[in-house]
């Protein structure tokens, strides 16, 4: 029977060799990133890296559960902190059983959102204190950030009636345009404190553009 590995010795790996790669891709209800993640993994493909493509909340059969209840569960009251709290813990089981064991391996591991996402949405949308953020953050993955993120930016009306010509609004894209203007403002605070890490791509602008910006991102890191 195959033993997975321990999480510490994982841990090990990606400190010593940093093996994989960790992109994650951000942004409000709207900005593209399904359309565009698909174009980026087959980038990284062709420059010859193993891609996992995965998702938060969910890449994981418990992942997926909780990303039932905190996106289609419109009924359910669900405070900031719990919020916050059902996040982390579909992180939590992302972490160990998808993201770590990808990345001791060498691939490179392809997210639709992660802890940014937790700072701009839960932090800057809900008004939860950033440094309960900050504390779950250190406790779960203190030795792990995104080698790149992409940040796809646009105005808010702009985003949500994208979002709102799609058939089914979940819990999130159900919200106020000021809850979403917080979350955006976050998201800029975010990429203005971490400029190297996180990159801004006007999604605003036609598919082409947007594309040829990611590529020439890409290329600058030495990624494709």
């Amino acid at each position: 029977m195959m033993l997975s590995p321990d999480i510490n010795q994982i841990h090990a790996v990606i400190m010593n060799n940093r093996l994989g790669k960790f992109i994650t891709l951000e942004g409000i209800e709207g900005a593209g990133k399904s359309t565009h993640m698909p174009f980026i993994a087959a980038l990284l493909k062709k420059a010859g890296r193993e891609v996992i493509l995965t998702r938060e909340p969910g890449g994981t059969a418990l992942g997926e559960e909780i990303r039932k209840t905190l996106l289609m569960q419109k009924s359910l009251e669900i405070n900031g902190d719990t919020e916050l709290l059902l996040m982390f813990a579909a992180r939590a089981q992302h972490l160990k059983g998808v993201i770590y064991p990808a990345l001791a391996q060498g691939k490179t591991v392809l997210c639709d959102r992660f802890t940014d996402s937790s700072y701009a949405y839960q932090g800057g949308g809900r008004g939860v204190a950033i440094d309960k953020i900050h504390r779950l953050e250190q406790w779960l993955h203190a030795d792990l950030k995104p080698d790149l993120t992409f940040l796809f930016d646009l105005p808010v009306k702009v985003g949500l009636s994208r979002a709102n010509a799609r058939k089914h609004i979940d819990r999130f894209e159900s919200e106020a345009v000021s809850f979403f203007q917080r979350v955006r403002e976050a998201y800029l605070d975010l990429a203005n404190t971490n400029p190297e890490r996180i990159r801004i791509i006007n999604a605003e602008a036609d598919i082409k553009s947007v594309q040829k910006t990611i590529v020439m991102l890409l290329k600058e890191q030495g990624l494709c």
